[in-house]
């Protein structure tokens, strides 16, 4: 699963300005649709295009390792099997 970090780099540009950012504000800055930033922030695993992924990279003057990490997922069977080894 793809993990987007949105809430912390918007606190982190919150606190580095010292002003609210609203998702409204971004939705304008980046051309991203507001329901979009919503669903990202919103819903674990959300899959958006990666020109959104460009655009929040330069909103936020960050780099996509600091905007999204993967997340391995384990199902049920490999925990058995790597138990058992």
């Amino acid at each position: 699963m793809i993990r987007f970090h949105l809430k912390e780099l918007i606190a982190d540009k919150e606190f580095a300005e010292k002003r609210r950012i609203t998702i409204g504000e971004i939705a304008k800055d980046t051309g991203i649709n507001r329901m979009t930033l919503s669903k990202i922030i919103n819903h674990p695993g959300h899959s958006t295009v990666t020109d959104n992924i460009d655009k929040l990279c330069t909103y936020f003057d960050c780099s996509v390792e600091q905007l999204i990490t993967h997340i391995k997922e384990v199902s049920d069977e490999s925990e058995g099997s790597e138990g058992e080894k």
